[in-house]
């Protein structure tokens, strides 16, 4: 029997101190607030920070978890082959703390947006289900389970 594989993600919801909230475009996914793979050997904070630098130019300071999400379907990846197992994703907020917007290889612009403007931005269903988890935010981290093919389905969805 083999060890099973997992994705494990995290999520950077980074507010200013005007209330912006930092997005960047991805090539595949279009607006999403920064976040990726955790690497080999590496924790989830400075994972974290390293994805929003990379995706953004923005350093961070990382504050509270807020959500752990289980995305529990397989599918082809985009090269047709390559099985993606089961993603698990950790949101947290953070703060900027320096850094000057910018772009990469996985993204084409970045930007500040009112908090409130967000989710005219955003339009895969499981980033803004995780942004409304912020939005809604009072103490108690959210848990949720999806799947996001076929179509995006909510199998569980708690507080913890």
């Amino acid at each position: 029997m083999s060890m099973p594989t997992h994705i494990v993600a995290c999520g950077g919801i980074i507010e200013d101190n005007k209330g912006n909230i930092l997005l960047v475009k991805t090539h595949h996914g279009g607006w999403v607030f920064p976040g990726g793979q955790v690497e080999v050997g590496e924790n989830l904070i400075d994972g974290l920070m390293r994805e929003v630098k990379e995706e953004s130019g923005i350093d961070i300071e990382v504050s509270r978890l807020i959500g752990v999400y289980s995305n529990t379907v397989t599918y082809k990846g985009y090269d047709g082959v390559t099985d993606i197992p089961t993603k698990v994703m950790m949101d947290f907020v953070g703060t900027p703390i320096g850094g000057e917007l910018t772009t990469s290889e996985e993204t084409t612009e970045s930007k500040w947006v009112p908090k409130n403007e967000v989710l005219d931005f955003i339009t895969a269903p499981a980033i803004q289900t995780r942004f409304k988890a912020y939005l809604e935010f009072t103490g108690d981290v959210q848990y949720m389970e999806y799947v996001t093919r076929p179509e995006f389905t909510v199998k569980l969805d708690r507080k913890i």
